[in-house]
């Protein structure tokens, strides 16, 4: 909806909006005021050995170096301590397998960044198709100037090891954000915002164009145009052999899209509604519809994944296979095609499980369209993917084929382990699947795991919404209330929060040791860690989009609400209390925590708030944030405007409030969220005298607030230290 100026909603007086420069010397003098006075509270003699701990997690060698396969070759990008900024590099699968591969190194981003006077963050390679018979040789390369979204797109040549140079022809994209495509090998299909093509309100690619070598970004013919008010435009080519197509989207939002096919020249416009999301492969079609969908008279549920023939969709064709159908506990969070088989990835009470599918096989019971069988490889309360090694492999070099497939597990108290398997189909000719699997590699244990239990709980919230939630805690734990413990969640964009080994939560909380409480007897007091707890709100994608959109805008409140049931449910059942319980959450999860800082302070004795949206009055008008409005709403419309007050933490501070003890982090080259929300909210908090507020900006890092190891070391340590400190020790 557009709003004139008569019709906005009237603008509060904001004390603040001057630090909304970011790079301001002024406002950069107020950041490293208030960093050297947080650096002084918290980086003492604790806090060195924190750091130190996480970091030589992050810096693990024995850390599974995950690839990705291009022809006969397995590609890794890897961070360490000798390499902070990281090495792209690759190796052969004999030589994955062993205990220590022979990598080839290609590109070492830290000579990069010595050589050229840039603090190049690597953001990952795009690769030309090579002809039939020919080796993966040219890729462009997406590498940030300060690990923001905006990227450089440079042509590489992985034989040399070299760039391509650009008075040779090579590719050489300024710094932009958007999104790049080969067509051909002398063509790129190029969404950007570089030489003054056009933005988006939203602050993305509204063009896109074909740039054909050796010819200028600016003057390239356009190719896809999307209207000003809209995300952002997306071009992209298919070029699998046999299924040439290219593509563009116009994403109106964030949940709602136009996706087009290029035919005879023309932009061909795939009918669905704009929140059926849309994938192609092969000769597959494949719609997940977010909400309900009704089409020629039946009615497929929201979250759902449905089949139709390529071009017997575009011919008119609507008899949809249904590949799933969620239930009130089942939703699928991904899918991936081998090369003759479909993985679907499903979470059951947030729990993994694993479905393949056969498209040459009807099914032979309920539930589907084609035949499925479940894969035995996803213990309870775990994290379990599947997906593809490379689907276009026929008979590979390394003894695999387009049937292989990757299997990543993971849980809280269970390292990260790497399968590799085979499906096949059943020898008897009975419906179904036979897979093989076995571990190629696995990460060690940072932390004493086996001394730790997971368990699943549900809080009740308000409505009567059952919320699930995972506790991590000692074994034998003492339902006493004095735990101190860790509160995480997020609860928006259909994100879904599942079980995952963290080194740095282990070492830096669960194994943290204080005394805290007298025992039994009322002599010596107990040494006891940190409890942890992942909260799986609505809003998130857990039990798939109705639970997304169950908090969508004026509904906003009931994510808010699922939380500090979750934390009232902690507290009941002695697991803690409100001055042990600490809560963490970044980005729309800073949000999040932003709102029980102020909606719900009586529960909380700490809160940390890391690269946050707070000021939903601007948030539109501030880096990425008009690409928001579908997730919580427009406030210059004054009706809108109305509700998101109410979870506006900026505007919902008030005097005489006891406070939960707060630090609120972020990072200048955040291109996303912006750092300016961050400090205006500690500004504010700081001059209306409210004790115990502490706000940190890295100066680099961009959204992750980290751009290496070591920094990501320091962004850690001082959240956990912080919560520490304040839930178990005592801030001083």
């Amino acid at each position: 909806m557009t709003t004139t100026a008569a019709d906005s909603a009237p603008e509060p007086v904001d004390e603040n909006v001057w630090l909304e420069e970011i790079y301001g010397e002024e406002q950069l003098a107020w950041v490293k005021e208030q960093n050297s006075r947080t650096e002084d509270l918290l980086e003492d003699a604790d806090y060195a050995g924190l750091e130190g701990s996480i970091l030589e997690v992050l810096d693990s060698t024995d850390r599974i170096a995950m690839v990705g396969k291009r022809g006969d070759w397995y590609y890794n990008f890897w961070k360490d301590r000798h390499n902070p900024k990281g090495l792209w590099r690759r190796t052969t699968w004999e030589s994955y397998c062993t205990d220590s591969p022979e990598w080839d190194v290609l590109l070492d981003v830290d000579e990069l960044a010595a050589a050229e006077g840039q603090e190049w963050v690597f953001h990952g390679a795009t690769f030309l198709r090579p002809g039939a018979g020919e080796p993966y040789r040219l890729a462009l390369l997406a590498l940030s100037p300060d690990g923001g979204d905006a990227n450089r797109y440079r042509e590489f040549d992985v034989e040399s090891r070299s760039f391509v140079d650009p008075a040779r022809g090579g590719f050489d994209l300024p710094t932009a954000k958007g999104n790049v495509s080969w067509l051909d090998a002398d063509t790129l299909l190029v969404a950007s915002t570089a030489d003054g093509l056009p933005k988006t309100a939203s602050s993305y690619a509204r063009t896109a164009v074909t740039l054909k070598r050796g010819a200028e970004l600016a003057g390239a013919p356009l190719l896809f145009e999307v209207p000003e008010q809209h995300m952002m435009a997306v071009v992209a080519h298919d070029s699998t052999p046999g299924f040439e197509r290219t593509f563009a989207v116009d994403y109106i939002d964030f949940f709602n899209r136009r996706n087009l096919v290029l035919r005879d020249g023309e932009w061909m416009q795939i009918d669905v509604p704009t929140d059926v999301n849309v994938s192609a492969h092969r000769e597959w079609l494949l719609f997940r519809p977010q909400q309900d969908w009704a089409i020629d008279g039946t009615t497929y549920p929201a979250g759902s994944l449905l089949a139709c023939g390529f071009e017997d969709y575009l011919a008119g064709a609507r008899e949809l296979a249904v590949l799933f159908a969620p239930d009130a506990r089942t939703s699928l969070q991904s899918w991936s095609w081998t090369r003759n088989f479909l993985l679907l990835n499903l979470l059951k009470d947030v729990s993994s499980k694993i479905r393949v599918l056969d498209p040459s096989r009807p099914s032979d019971g309920p539930g589907g369209a084609w035949a499925a069988t479940l894969l035995d490889a996803c213990p309870p309360l775990h994290d379990v993917n599947a997906y593809s090694v490379d689907d276009e492999d026929a008979e590979a070099s390394d003894g695999g084929a387009g049937d292989d497939f990757w299997l990543v597990a993971t849980g809280f108290t269970t390292p990260t382990t790497l399968m590799r398997g085979t499906l096949e189909r059943t020898s008897d000719g009975t419906p179904g699947v036979v897979s093989r699997h076995a571990v190629v590699k696995a990460s060690p244990s940072f932390f004493a795991d086996a001394d730790y239990e997971v368990q699943q709980h549900f809080a009740v919230s308000e409505d009567g919404t059952r919320v699930p939630y995972f506790q991590v805690a000692p074994r034998n734990l003492a339902l006493d209330g004095q735990n101190p413990t860790q509160l995480s969640g997020y609860g928006g964009f259909e994100v879904s929060r599942t079980p995952a080994y963290s080194g740095t939560v282990g070492r830096a909380w669960l194994e943290r040791r204080t005394s805290l409480s007298a025992g039994a007897d009322g002599d010596a007091p107990h040494s006891r860690g940190g409890v942890y707890v992942v909260a799986n709100i609505r809003g998130g994608g857990e039990y798939g989009p109705a639970w997304h959109r169950a908090a969508l805008q004026e509904n906003r409140h009931k994510a808010y609400q699922d939380f500090a049931a979750v934390a009232r449910d902690l507290i009941s059942r002695g697991v803690t209390s409100r001055e042990r319980l600490g809560c963490v959450g970044g980005s729309n999860g800073g949000l999040l925590v932003g709102n029980m800082l102020t909606r719900y302070p009586e529960l909380f004795g700490a809160v940390s708030c890391g690269v946050p949206l707070l000021d939903m009055r601007r948030y539109t008008r501030l880096s990425a944030g008009y690409s928001w409005i579908a997730e919580y709403g427009d406030p210059d419309v004054p009706e809108q405007w109305e509700y998101i007050r109410t979870f506006s933490p900026y505007h919902l501070l008030k005097d005489g409030v006891e406070y939960p003890e707060t630090f609120i982090w972020t990072a200048t080259s955040d291109d996303r969220v912006g750092p300016v929300q961050a400090r205006k909210m500690a500004a504010r908090m700081l001059a209306m005298g409210i004790p115990n507020v502490w706000f940190h900006e890295a100066l680099e890092g961009g959204h992750a607030g980290a751009s290496d190891n070591r920094q990501a070391a320091a962004l850690q340590a001082r959240s956990q230290h912080f919560l520490w400190k304040a839930l178990a020790g005592g801030l001083a």
